[in-house]
């Protein structure tokens, strides 16, 4: 049994299972965490003599118990169903606390391979981590700041005169917005980052941006031509660009797996630039990021892969520190 934990509309999730299908896994479930818990139940025992019972059961009626499953894909997991009859909001967030905590606890039992582990998919999402792992595998980055003291943020810009760009740390449904080039007339605004800190970088001049999707130990990489593009800075707003895919250095490679592998992921949609001078700059790593605009885009097979690890059932070996190429 594989299960995706997702919503039933995520094409992605359809995708790969399309996918598994073609590779005759025939027992592959979407498990939507909003229909619990109403429409779904849980069910967990532990015996005195070691003996244990972990199950869920679907809408359906079909029962899953834990042993089952060989893999789970973390895709996109939905908010629980509370219902809107609990509108006491102690007792809302009483729910909502015991339905994560039961979950939490009973994934924790599972030895399944897991795409992304749980913890691991949620620490890798954190920018600062990212960048800090990347340097340490080898990578380049950019020239960085994350502040939230005006004076700084004034000092940073003033070495880099229209070449800082700002974006945030976490995207999310209510607060969204894309890397911008800093303007001299927003210098104004400086004080209103107290609020809130911000990460400035500096601008990094592209030849083409690259969305490398990473799947256990292979790369499916792909060049973004965003220059020539609506918008340079920020790749995902050009509507039109012009994909392909790309093969990359050996020694870009290996520190793109030596990254995945200190950050416990076994995906991740990796967004690098090559600049003019031949140099590949990490930008961010999304632990649950899109991929089929790049498959439909280039023809790289990025759901099958990830149908063929999820049906493999085995995670990626992951030594504490992995030996990376000296740079070329």
């Amino acid at each position: 049994m594989i299960l995706i934990i997702s919503a039933p509309e995520d094409i992605h999730a359809q995708a790969v299972m399309r996918e598994l299908a073609l590779l005759g896994e025939t027992r592959v479930r979407i498990l939507d965490l909003g229909e619990f818990p109403l429409r779904m139940s849980l069910g967990m025992r532990f015996g005195r003599n070691g003996t244990r019972d972990l199950s869920l059961t679907f809408p359906d009626g079909m029962r899953v118990g834990l042993d089952e499953v060989k893999a789970f894909w973390w895709r996109r997991p939905q908010g629980f169903g509370i219902p809107a009859a609990v509108s006491d909001p102690a007792m809302r967030h009483f729910a909502m606390s015991e339905a994560a905590t039961a979950f939490q606890g009973m994934w924790q039992t599972s030895a399944a391979l897991w795409v992304n582990d749980i913890f691991a998919d949620t620490a890798a999402a954190h920018k600062p981590w990212q960048l800090a792992v990347a340097k340490e595998v080898g990578l380049a980055i950019p020239e960085t700041l994350m502040t939230n003291d005006p004076e700084a943020a004034r000092a940073f810009w003033r070495d880099r005169p229209g070449q800082v760009v700002y974006k945030q740390f976490l995207a999310n449904f209510h607060a969204w917005r894309e890397t911008r080039i800093l303007r001299d007339e927003e210098e104004a605004y400086a004080e209103a980052i107290r609020l809130a800190p911000v990460i400035f970088q500096e601008y990094i001049p592209a030849v083409v941006d690259l969305r490398v999707t990473a799947v256990g130990e292979e790369l499916l990489a792909a060049e973004a031509h965003s220059q020539t593009g609506e918008y340079k800075v920020d790749v995902r707003f050009n509507s039109q660009i012009e994909y392909r895919a790309h093969e990359l250095p050996p020694a870009v490679s290996a520190r793109l797996l030596a990254l995945m592998r200190r950050l416990g992921l076994e995906y991740g949609a990796i967004d690098l630039r090559l600049t003019p001078g031949g140099e590949y700059v990490f930008l961010e790593i999304n632990p649950a990021g899109q991929f089929l605009y790049v498959e439909m885009a280039t023809g790289l097979p990025i759901a099958a892969t990830l149908a063929r690890h999820l049906a493999r059932g085995v995670a990626t070996p992951r030594p504490d520190r992995a030996a990376v190429p000296a740079a070329r």
